[in-house]
Order: C-alpha cells, then sequence, then structure tokens
C-alpha cells in the first residue's frame, strides 16, 4: 500500500550542483550558497555538525519513491526488497508500508524485520549455508518461503519441519547465465557457490526430492544471476531457460509451479554517465517474455517476483567524510578522510569507483585529480582515484559521496576499532538518528575477556 499524507520536503531552486550530476544524487538534492548542497531540504552541513563524521545519510522520500516505482512497473508480480543491501527498522517500515515484499539472509536479518512489525509470510529466506538457526527461526517466525540452494537442505529441512508440519519453499537454479559488473558478483554459472545447477541436472533432481516431501510445498523456482546489471538481455535469456525447466517439471511430475522469482542485481549509476538498469524496460521484457515462453510451453503464466536491493536503498544514500589530512608525493595527491574500508569496503572487494565531491564551502580553486583515500592500516584503502577535487581541498573539508545506501554499511567491519558510522534519514526538511554510531564502549563490551 502507498503511505499518503507524508509532509513533502520543500522546494529548492535548481542550480549546476544539482544538473550536472542528475543520475548519482537523490532526486531531492539541490545546491545551497556558498557551496553547500541539501537532501530533503536538510544541508549536509548541518547533519555533519550535528551527527559527526563519518555520517550516512539516507533520504526517505527517494527510498519510498523508488519503491512505488517498482510497485508500478510490476504491478501483478511480488516486489520483495533484498535485505542485505541496507536493513533497519525504519527501511523495514517503509518497505512494508510501501507494500513489498522483504527477501533475508540469516536469522539475524529475519528477527530485525518481523520484530519491526514486518509479516512473516510476506519475506523469503535465503543463503547457500544456511545454519540451524537461520532454519529453526524461519519455521518458529513462520517465513513465507525457504529457497533451497543445495541438496543437503532438502532432508533438514523436511526434519526441522517434522512430520506434521507444512513449508513452502522453492527451489534456486543456475541457469548458466554471465552477468554482472564483476565477477565476485556474477551468480549465474556453475562455477560459483551458489543453486542448482540447470545443466548438470542437479536442479532437476533437488526438485523431484522435494517433491517427494509431504511436508515441503513447492511453491516454484528461484535463480539470482548476478548484481549490477545494467541490459535486460540476461534476464530474458535466463527466464527462457526456467520457463523450459518448469515445463520439464511439469512433464515429468504432473506439476505446475505456480510462481517464478528472478531475482535482483539491477545496476545503479555510481558516477555521471554510467549505465542503468532501465526499470520500465525489464518489466516489460520479463512480462512478455514470460507470457510468450509459457504459451509455447501450454503452460500456465506463474506468478513472477523481482528481489531489488541497491536499486531502492543505493540511489537514496549519501556518505559524509571529514577531511584529516591531505599529501601530495610522487605526482599524486592524495585525500585521506575520516572513514574508508571499515565502512565501505566495496572499492577494495570489487574496484567500484565513485564521485565525491566537496560541500559545505565554493572553491574558485580549478579541479585536478585526486585520490580519496581511508583511514585504515591498509594500501588498498581507496575510495576514489583520480577523481576532480578543487586544488586547494584541505583538512576540515566535507566531502560528500553519492549512492551511498546500499553494500557499504550493511558489509562494514571492525577493522582498526574505528566504530561503523551512524545513519541519519532526511525527509521533509528534517533529520532524525536511525542507527547510532558504533562507539569504543560496544567493543569494550563485547570484550568479556581478560
Amino acid at each position: 500500500m502507498t503511505v499518503t499524507g507524508l509532509p513533502e520536503p520543500p522546494a529548492l531552486a535548481p542550480g549546476p550542483a544539482a544538473a550536472d550530476e542528475p543520475s548519482v544524487w537523490p532526486a531531492s538534492a539541490a545546491p545551497l550558497p556558498h557551496g553547500g548542497l541539501g537532501v530533503a531540504g536538510v544541508p549536509l552541513g548541518e547533519i555533519a555538525e550535528r551527527f559527526g563524521t563519518p555520517v550516512y545519510v539516507l533520504d526517505e522520500g527517494e527510498v519510498r519513491g523508488r519503491c512505488r516505482s517498482y510497485r508500478e512497473a510490476f504491478p501483478d508480480a511480488d516486489v520483495l526488497y533484498a535485505a542485505k543491501a541496507f536493513l533497519s527498522r525504519a527501511v523495514v517500515r517503509w518497505v512494508r508500508e510501501e507494500g513489498l515484499g522483504l527477501d533475508v539472509c540469516s536469522a539475524g536479518e529475519l528477527e530485525l524485520a518481523v520484530t519491526a512489525g514486518f509479516p512473516p509470510e510476506r519475506i523469503v529466506l535465503h543463503g547457500n549455508a544456511k545454519s540451524p538457526r537461520d532454519l529453526e527461526t524461519a519455521l518458529r517466525l513462520g517465513v513465507g518461503r525457504i529457497v533451497i540452494d543445495g541438496p543437503s537442505e532438502i532432508a533438514r529441512i523436511a526434519a526441522a519441519v517434522g512430520p506434521g508440519g507444512h513449508q513452502k519453499v522453492m527451489v534456486r537454479v543456475v541457469p548458466g547465465v554471465s552477468a554482472g559488473g564483476h565477477g565476485k558478483i556474477r551468480t549465474g554459472t556453475d562455477d560459483q557457490k551458489f543453486g542448482l545447477s540447470l545443466t548438470d541436472g542437479g536442479a532437476q533432481h533437488a526438485i523431484s526430492r522435494v517433491l517427494g516431501q509431504p511436508q515441503l510445498e513447492l511453491t516454484g523456482l528461484h535463480c539470482h544471476i548476478g548484481s549490477q546489471i545494467a541490459s535486460v538481455k540476461p534476464y530474458l535469456v535466463a527466464l527462457r531457460r526456467m520457463v523450459g525447466l518448469m515445463a520439464r517439471v511439469r512433464d515429468a511430475h504432473g506439476v505446475a509451479l505456480p510462481e517464478l522469482d528472478m531475482g535482483g542485481g539491477h545496476a545503479v549509476a555510481y558516477r555521471p554517465g554510467e549505465a542503468a538498469l532501465d526499470l520500465a524496460a525489464l518489466a516489460r521484457g520479463l512480462r512478455a517474455e514470460l507470457a510468450a515462453g509459457c504459451a509455447a510451453a501450454g503452460l500456465p503464466v506463474p506468478r513472477l517476483a523481482v528481489e531489488p536491493g541497491r536499486a531502492v536503498v543505493g540511489p537514496a544514500g549519501v556518505a559524509l567524510y571529514r577531511v584529516l589530512a591531505v599529501k601530495r608525493t610522487a605526482g599524486t595527491v592524495f585525500v585521506a578522510v575520516d572513514g574508508g574500508m571499515s565502512d565501505n569496503p566495496r572499492p577494495a572487494l570489487y574496484g567500484v569507483r565513485y564521485a565525491p565531491r566537496l560541500v559545505g564551502r565554493h572553491s574558485t580553486a580549478p579541479p585536478g585529480p585526486a585520490t580519496v583515500v581511508g583511514r585504515h592500516c591498509e594500501a588498498g584503502d581507496v575510495l576514489a582515484a583520480g577523481v576532480p577535487l578543487p586544488g586547494d581541498v584541505r583538512p576540515g573539508d566535507l566531502l560528500a559521496v553519492p549512492v551511498a545506501g546500499a553494500y557499504q554499511l550493511s558489509m562494514a567491519s571492525g577493522y582498526d576499532l574505528v566504530g561503523r558510522p551512524a545513519v541519519v534519514a532526511v525527509h521533509g526538511g528534517a533529520a532524525r538518528l536511525l542507527v547510532r554510531r558504533e562507539t569504543l564502549e560496544d567493543f569494550r563490551a563485547r570484550d568479556v575477556g581478560a
């Protein structure tokens, strides 16, 4: 359902700071006097002063708007928000109120969602190696679907359910499609850890075994081919193969599976000019391909599901860092900030590139290439290499990094005991704390030995 009556952020005058980078900043971003930048009517400089840095800013209106865009693009499908991108109690509430379901990968994500009021029947549990606690929690809370990722899970789940129990499950299939922005986030081929292979018969064998378990109800098939996919074509190829498998299941077992989950991985632009997945084109393509494939195979059209995560929260987030040091050495300008790979490991993991900018003051110095680095004891702690920053960038300056809402804080670590940053929501000209900063007291409380 769509929430009405929420206050809208005040309109700010457009200007070059917002107009030259329309693809990477939240839609509510607008320039302020003296080089400042506001999001949802809140100056980023004020957020840094009030909450400290590093800090992650999440535009509630942008998250809700992206949820609505998915609901409008897929009105007859299930849209499940991928919690691994970023999860908090507020995000749980936003996606619930906007009518999305949820996909989770652990008992921790599942417990947080349900205790924050999310209906468990609208949750799907994933994971290539689900722990006993994951399965116990899922069954205890009444999760809607468990996605079987390997053959050993079939007997484990059936035993946990018990002879008089009942649990809806899906089978994750590897369709043999290579797609994604980096080798480490491609999950549609046989040379990675997820799912059951279509080519070697593993998926078909698992389906037969599930159908032989009376306490397990096989509702459909699932696949996820990768992340940061900017083209519709790989999804259509995967869907074609999934429909072919559904036809073979019907022929072998007399069962027409009612659900097909095509996963997520929808690309967003991290820098101006980068490609993003066309949501409308994806929805049109999947619907047309599904209808045509099922008609050709004589199958009823299953209910479609998609699982966006990054595409919902990624562009809604902005990370703020304070410059601690500027060093010019060997022809490179290094701009060191008070965060780094402990709050955003993605550049080190995947070579991701961002587009940070100076906010909070206006500079007339010509821009030059700079490498923004973190404060950690690793040479690979680089947030952005060769990006244009004013030549007079100095300690105390504030840098903003757009498209910071997904797979940054959710992948954060305790490296160097720096502490994970706070998360602040902005909406309607107001800012509020969602997740407090991790403190030295938190580290001491966990360290119980001596």
